[in-house]
């Protein structure tokens, strides 16, 4: 089997492996996913959307995020009542991810959970609407 490259550098590869401590933090956290989190698992797994891959409880300094697809650097995120007295943390650490090169998608349980295909709708939007991992230098890859 040919071995494929990861779009990531080292230094991004180490960002997403995090630490020991987020580590377990985020196995902990597979290990009780809210139903929305699960419901989105369950169609986004296995490179079912468009044939991406995702993983869940991702770890990406200094953070652990709900589900990420690496190679498209999106983030989904599946935010509960909690959510809504943290609206300032979320907007400010969507922002670092940005930073990092990541799009943050958010969702509320409610819409995972009643208006699935709605959301996978629109997380196929993103991914299609996702830049390439490596864009061609200006110019090249264009038809005259």
């Amino acid at each position: 089997m040919e071995k494929t490259e990861s779009p990531l550098s080292l230094r991004e590869r180490a960002r997403v492996r995090g630490s020991k401590a987020l580590s377990a933090r985020a196995k902990a956290l597979r290990r009780q996913s809210t139903d929305a989190e699960l419901l989105l698992w369950r169609h986004l797994r296995g490179r079912r959307l468009e044939g991406y891959k995702f993983r869940r409880q991702v770890v990406i300094e200094p953070y652990i995020v709900d589900l990420a697809c690496v190679e498209a650097k999106l983030i989904i995120e599946a935010d509960g009542g909690q959510h809504d007295g943290q609206r300032n943390y979320d907007a400010e650490r969507s922002a670092r991810l940005a930073a990092m090169g990541y799009r943050v998608v958010r969702f509320w349980n409610h819409e995972v959970l009643n208006e699935t295909q709605s959301v996978l709708e629109r997380i196929r939007m993103a991914l299609i609407e996702s830049p390439h991992p490596d864009p061609l230098p200006e110019g090249e890859g264009e038809q005259n």
